[in-house]
């Protein structure tokens, strides 16, 4: 994630949150001290909502995207513009790019420091999440064109439970998790969390829990969504790490975590919640997207410059792509076929379109100053829980 402006504050906060990171969270239920990882029994079948619990898409062994393969669009999106929305964090403007031409055809200004373009989880709205202008903007995605602002405190981010029920504002200046009515994003409950700079987030297969990197403190929690309690925390490579995005494996056994610090991904048992593994991938580890047949991460090492592809099935990186002439690639998505990984330049001003097969860089868009969170939309899936586009 790393505060805006990028280059000039991230250092400091850094600082400051390592001298807390030795401490505990607090919040926590019924926990109990295990070395560095604060944990507590999981909530019982009888606390979890039925509606939470989503079937298998097909049969056989359970993979969370088998909704996602290429050009599997749901009805509901089947009919919208193709495109990928940019937010440039310190131009204060998303610009809004055609894939087909690579061009940018659009271009509007918003709250701000925009961090990311969030899909909802009904798939009929785009939310750009303005930080520090505390409101989300509503793009129609039919039309890809901006509504009236809605007012929302401290929208670092934004996901959904997987059961619709709620919209989740990461609100990481508050260090708040704010469980908001989907639709009309009033406040059901602000859960304060013991975590600086808490950025990303993602759910269980059932929906029961979800685990949460904290940037500036070393650390992840883990919340039990039914009771919106924090019921878990480690303190990851001993406080010694700045953990990034957060993605379930299609399995949904694992969690892999961006470490920018450390230049790679670790493997969570989310059940456990205990760090299981290490893969290095490259210098400043930090966005993470699932290929559309389930079997590849893209991790983007925004420092090196490079893409890394780790197998799934043997935890292992097997390529690397290197953005020709050095670059920062960020946060994106793929595209709805599945051949282009879409990407921004967080440094750079541009946005990178790479290919899936060869790693060839296919097109460096300008774009505004800051880009950040861009969103590839529509994509294959049921529903969204947010982020820039985490469809299953």
């Amino acid at each position: 994630m790393t505060r805006r402006p990028p280059l000039v504050v991230a250092g400091a906060l850094c600082a400051a949150a390592l001298a807390l990171a030795a401490c505990a969270g607090s919040g926590t239920k019924n926990s109990v001290k295990l070395g560095t990882t604060t944990t507590s029994s999981p909530p019982s079948s009888g606390t979890t909502s039925p509606t939470s619990v989503r079937p298998r898409v097909a049969a056989g062994p359970l993979d969370i995207y088998a909704a996602d393969r290429p050009n599997a669009l749901s009805d509901v999106v089947k009919n919208d513009r193709r495109l990928v929305y940019v937010p440039n964090s310190l131009s204060n403007t998303v610009d809004v790019i055609d894939p087909a031409t690579a061009r940018v055809v659009g271009h509007f200004a918003v709250g701000s420091l925009p961090q990311h373009v969030v899909p909802a989880w009904d798939l009929k709205t785009l939310y750009v999440t303005n930080d520090r202008g505390n409101t989300l903007t509503p793009i129609d995605p039919a039309t890809g064109s901006p509504g009236p602002t809605i007012p929302v405190e401290d929208p670092y981010n934004m996901y959904f439970t997987t059961d619709g029920k709620y919209a989740i504002v990461v609100a990481e200046r508050l260090q708040r998790l704010d469980f908001r009515d989907p639709h009309t994003f009033r406040l059901v409950k602000s859960v304060h969390v013991n975590c600086l700079g808490i950025d990303h987030v993602d759910f269980s297969a059932d929906g029961r829990y979800l685990i949460a990197s904290c940037e500036f403190s070393g650390k992840m929690l883990k919340l039990d969504v039914t009771d919106q309690t924090v019921i878990g925390t480690i303190l990851v490579n001993g406080g010694n790490a700045k953990p990034q995005d957060v993605k379930l494996d299609p399995t949904g056994r694992v969690f892999y975590v961006a470490d920018m610090r450390r230049g790679g991904v670790y493997t969570i048992d989310g059940d456990r919640f205990a760090v299981t593994g290490f893969v290095p991938t490259g210098a400043g580890a930090h966005g993470l997207y699932v290929s559309r047949d389930s079997k590849v991460l893209y991790v983007t090492n925004r420092d090196a410059g490079t893409i890394s592809l780790l197998n799934f099935a043997t935890n292992t990186v097997t390529r690397t792509w290197t953005i020709p002439g050095g670059g920062s690639p960020d946060m994106g998505g793929v595209s709805i076929d599945g051949k282009v990984l879409w990407v921004s330049g967080r440094y750079n001003g541009v946005v990178y379109a790479i290919d899936t097969t060869t790693g060839a860089l296919l097109h460096k868009i300008s774009v505004g100053s800051g880009p950040h969170g861009l969103s590839v939309f529509p994509q294959p899936g049921r529903y969204s829980i947010g982020h820039t586009g985490i469809f299953r």
